[in-house]
């Protein structure tokens, strides 16, 4: 079975939502998106490529910063416009900000706290 078919990319500009979430603890890391291409490499490669909406391109999640997320499952939801990653997030970083999950700022209140961790320092590590 080709799991690319269970997939609807016509819904989002063909896109679909991609989740990456710690396959020990459960924790949401982040979300992106896939085109078909990105699906495929996810699957043959065994680590998540996303496609970047910003860049316009695929983006192999940690080409730059090492913090790559290899894939321990893989869940397609109801409607086919989603999947869910159980991942191993290598290095502990998910996010571009260096912290552990992109969602470490807790509303409370008219504000937020940020209560993320921060694994790394991003001026260190990506090239600008």
């Amino acid at each position: 079975m080709d799991l690319i078919n269970e997939l609807d990319f016509s819904k989002n500009a063909g896109l679909v939502t991609a989740i990456a979430q710690d396959d020990t603890s459960g924790e949401i890391l982040m979300v992106a998106n896939m085109n078909e291409e990105a699906f495929r490499r996810t699957v043959e490669c065994g680590e998540v490529v996303y496609w970047s909406r910003s860049r316009r391109k695929l983006w192999h999640k940690g080409e730059e910063s090492g913090n790559v997320q290899k894939v321990k499952g893989i869940f397609i939801d109801c409607d086919g416009d989603a999947v869910l990653f159980r991942v191993e997030q290598v290095g502990g970083a998910a996010c571009h900000t260096g912290r552990r999950s992109c969602f470490f700022r807790k509303v409370e209140g008219d504000g937020y706290a940020d209560v993320g961790v921060k694994v790394f320092d991003p001026e260190k590590v990506y090239k600008k």
